[in-house]
Parts: structure tokens; C-alpha cells; sequence
């Protein structure tokens, strides 16, 4: 056993190997490998075009034990993982592992492959839904593996996550492999999840609804990564990309954190020409979007770019002229995606170019201001954002660890209390980001500010902010619904949280 960040971790994971504990935000860095990868060529007379999945089953020739995977950005709309595994299990395989960047509850057929043996590994950077309670519940054989969006990125590229068969759903693909997001009836946009797999993989199938002549324009994936290109009657749904909140939230308690995380930003001196900004899609998030916005409009600043899952305000953001650029690694609804067609300052980038921490540099690094959600905090500033407070599993980190290490000043915008329970705790469920890369908790009640940041306490000590200790927020949450009993869980280790570097932050137990 190793005690990191105040857990114990086992030297040893059943199912998983080797437990490489994390050692802090910037430890694992220095001189990294990518993997080689091998290529079947292609000759000029080759087709690749094939009549069905069956066909590319018998071509690929899938085997028990493989890792196969999937991109997520038609979110809960996603028809081609079910379909490849429905065909698969038909086959009779066992024991596969799916590498799904994010799992929704459309995937729930999933669970009943955990059941009679055909996926007993997955490796993703969000699970949500039926699959996420199966595998609290222990019903998947190995411990689920949850990365980062950058991590994923980093694991695939240095051979760590090593995929046999990519499956890239493509609203449109060419006969010859060429493959883009924006044209079709299942168009998505960007397509930066699914470029580490296309490139990385032994063998990838772009899997379309649309099939044109060669060659597609524009090309987001290169007909030089891709082996095969099947037809399907559809791939999706596009309308299952907006699941979840994508709009600015009404609620007068949360419109308050907005003001006040906004107030924040302006106190730190980052509001400023060339300044960078990201935020999620949920509804407390935009409306600090939009704070932000009436302040750099009034301050004349233009900024240098909005990142992350691109949303319809950060492109009215972008059309009002106050970013010059945004860079989409995803698009969250369908006015971001008619705004990757059409707008040249919209700008694509792959998962690795988002947050890989062992690139040449990521996006991330280049970021001001992040606003990040919470499920929980504790008085460390350890935040989860992967378990619910009854310790099942109902997220993941997706890019919150990447963006809170890469960012300037990264800031958690929460209610005090949820559901009457309270947000800030001594020890949260499971860590998901490390309380180093949090800056900033802004709750209704208060705001907190790491004790590292000794440069922000002085300059918004000259505000009229109500600035308390992550303590006290504590305390006072605890004095309204009192003191939270603590999970009770089984032994076993269901799921295994690493950290984007690849190591051990935390595991999730049964429950």
C-alpha cells in the first residue's frame, strides 16, 4: 500500500496490473515515446469499400481478448458502438475491451455484454447511465480504467492503451477512407476524440451514413490512417449530442455564483486583450460566460481564443468579435456545429493538441481562466467529479484535470449544498482532479481561495467579495444539513481513476 493525497492504493490491481501512484501535477514529465505504428499498404487497384460490418469482421479478424474503440461525439446519440457489438457477440467473441472516450446511457446494451462475458474490459474518460451502475455494482470482470481526454490521448499515442480495431463513426467518409463531421444527416462537427485512434490503431473502419465520391471535403481524418469504409443506414442521432444543459441557467442562487466567479475573473487581471478562456456547457457555467462577456464588452477586450466542447454562446461569443479564434475538440450543440462548417476562425483540434501532457504542448497550457463544476470538493480542494456522494460511479474527469493544470487560474463554481447535502467535505468520495491544480471554490455563501495562491488573496482582498476559508464553507454547509455520513463500500475495485500523466489518483470501490 501507498498513501497518496490521503488514500491508500494498493501496489497491485487485479485485472488492471501495477498501480503507479500519482506523484503530483508536473512530476511525470521529461523525454516521452511514441508508439511505432504498423501499416498495411495499399496498392492502387485495392478497395475499400466494403459491402457490411460481416464483411469487415471476417477482414479484421477480431479474436477474443482484443480492445476495440469508439469515439463519443454523437454523445447520447451514438449508434455504432451497440451495432459493432451487437455483431461481435453474435460471432460468439469473449473478453473484449472497449476503449469508448465517453459512454451515455444509450450504451446501455453494454451492460448485458459486461453480464454474459463478451466485454470484460473499458477504458473511458466518462461514464454515464446504466453502464456507469453496472459497474459500480461490480457486474463488469476487470476494473473499469478512467482516463482524462488528454490522458486517453497520451495512453494511445505511447502505446499504454493499445487498440486493435478503431471505429470511427463518420458522418461522412469517401470511398478511399477520407472522413469529416460536418456534411450528412449524422454531422457532429469536430471529430477530435476520435484522430489518436484513427492514427494509433492496428487496424481502423470508417463506419458511414453517408458515402460520397472521392475525395470528401473537408478531410478532418486522412484516407491514409483508415482500412476499411462501411455503409450503414445510420450511425445516429445528432439531436443526442445536446444531452444534457446547454443553456444559461434561470436559478437566482446559481445566477449569484455567476456574478460573483465573474467578479472574480476581473479581480485576477486576467480580463484583458489576448486573454483565453473555457468553460463546460452546463447551465451555471454559461451564465459565467455570459457575466464574462458583458465585462469585456464594456471593457473593449478581445480576447485570443475560447477552447473545449464548443457550445452556441461561445460562438456568439465568437461572431461578436471578443475571441478571434475557438479551438473544438467537440461540439456540444447544433449551432456549434453549423459554426465548424461554415466559420474558417473555427478552428478543430485533436484530443492530444486539447490536453496531452506529454506533447510538445496542449492547448491547455496556453489557457487563462477555466470554470469547472464540482460533485464535491473537500477541504484539501480535491475535487470529484467521477462518483455521486453515494459513491457510484456517474461521470468522469473528461478535460477537467487537463484544463485545471493547464490554466492560469482554475475556478470551481458550485452550490453550497445539493439535494441537502453538502458539497464540501473533509475527504470527497474519490479525487478526480488534485487540489494543486484548484485555485479558486465560488459558492452562494462564499469563496474560497487556495492557500497557494497567495497572489490572488492579496489582489481580491481588495474587493468586496466575501471571501471565507475552505473551512469555513465547510462549516457552514454542515451547520444546515448536518454532517454527512460517510459511503459505505465493498472491497472489491470496480473502477481505476488515473491521473492524465497515467498514474494512480484514486480507485472506486463496489457498492
Amino acid at each position: 500500500m501507498k498513501t497518496i493525497l490521503g488514500r491508500d492504493l494498493p501496489a497491485y490491481i487485479e485485472g488492471y496490473g501495477e498501480v503507479s501512484p500519482f506523484q503530483g501535477t508536473f512530476r511525470n514529465y521529461g523525454i516521452k515515446t511514441r508508439k511505432a505504428v504498423n501499416v498495411t499498404s495499399v496498392t492502387p487497384a485495392d478497395q475499400k469499400v466494403l459491402d457490411d460490418l460481416e464483411q469487415a469482421f471476417d477482414l479484421l479478424k477480431i479474436k477474443d481478448g482484443m480492445t476495440i474503440s469508439f469515439h463519443h461525439h454523437l454523445r447520447n446519440g451514438d449508434h455504432v458502438l451497440n451495432m459493432v457489438l451487437e455483431g461481435l457477440a453474435k460471432r460468439g467473441l469473449k473478453d473484449l475491451t472497449v476503449a469508448a472516450s465517453s459512454i451515455f446511457p444509450i450504451h446501455e446494451p453494454l451492460v448485458e455484454h459486461f453480464k454474459n462475458g463478451v466485454v470484460t474490459g473499458l477504458v473511458s474518460n466518462y461514464i454515464s447511465g446504466p453502464v456507469a451502475e453496472a459497474v459500480s455494482k461490480g457486474k463488469l470482470k476487470k476494473p473499469a480504467i478512467m482516463q482524462t481526454h488528454g490522458g486517453r490521448a497520451r495512453a494511445i499515442e505511447s502505446g499504454d492503451l493499445h487498440i486493435d480495431v478503431a471505429f470511427i463513426a463518420s458522418p461522412t467518409a469517401d470511398t478511399y477512407g477520407n472522413i469529416n463531421g460536418v456534411y450528412g444527416k449524422s454531422a457532429c462537427g469536430t471529430l477530435g476524440y476520435a484522430i489518436s485512434d484513427a492514427e494509433y490503431a492496428d487496424k481502423t473502419v470508417a463506419i458511414t451514413d453517408n458515402l460520397v465520391s472521392f475525395p470528401a471535403c473537408p478531410i478532418q481524418i486522412s484516407q491514409v490512417f483508415v482500412d476499411y469504409v462501411v455503409q450503414v443506414e445510420s450511425i445516429g442521432d445528432p439531436r443526442g449530442i445536446v444531452s444534457g444543459t446547454t443553456k444559461i441557467t434561470k436559478d437566482p442562487v446559481a445566477l449569484i455564483i455567476a456574478k460573483r466567479t465573474a467578479e472574480v475573473i476581473k479581480a485576477s487581471g486576467l480580463v484583458k486583450d489576448g486573454m483565453s478562456f473555457q468553460t463546460g456547457a452546463g447551465g451555471t457555467s454559461l451564465a459565467v460566460a455570459s457575466e464574462l462577456k458583458d465585462i469585456m464588452q464594456r471593457e473593449g477586450v478581445v480576447g485570443s481564443f475560447a477552447s473545449g466542447g464548443i457550445t452556441g454562446y461561445l460562438v456568439e461569443m465568437l461572431e461578436e468579435g471578443l475571441f478571434k479564434t475557438l479551438f473544438d475538440v467537440q461540439c456540444f450543440d447544433l449551432k456549434a456545429i453549423d459554426s465548424f462548417r461554415s466559420n474558417a476562425t473555427h478552428q478543430a483540434m485533436s484530443a492530444s493538441m486539447y490536453g496531452n501532457p506529454h506533447t510538445k504542448g496542449a492547448v491547455v497550457n496556453n489557457l487563462d481562466i477555466m470554470i469547472l463544476g464540482a460533485t464535491e470538493i473537500d477541504i484539501d480542494f480535491n475535487v470529484n467529479v467521477t462518483t455521486s456522494s453515494n459513491g457510484v460511479v456517474m461521470g468522469g474527469s473528461g478535460g477537467h484535470s487537463d484544463t485545471a493544470a493547464g490554466a492560469k487560474l482554475s475556478i470551481v463554481v458550485t452550490n453550497l449544498m445539493k439535494s441537502r447535502l453538502p458539497i464540501i467535505k473533509d475527504r470527497v468520495t474519490t479525487i478526480t482532479t488534485p487540489g494543486e491544480s484548484i485555485d479558486v471554490v465560488v459558492t452562494e455563501r462564499g469563496i474560497a481561495i487556495n492557500p497557494r495562491r497567495v497572489d490572488l488573496m492579496e489582489k481580491l482582498s481588495h474587493t468586496n467579495l466575501p471571501l471565507v476559508s475552505i473551512d469555513e464553507l465547510k462549516a457552514m454547509a454542515e451547520r444546515i444539513t448536518g454532517v454527512p455520513k460517510g459511503v459505505q463500500t465493498l472491497e472489491k475495485i470496480v473502477a481505476v481513476v488515473e491521473y492524465r500523466d497515467g498514474s494512480v489518483i484514486d480507485v472506486v470501490k463496489a457498492v
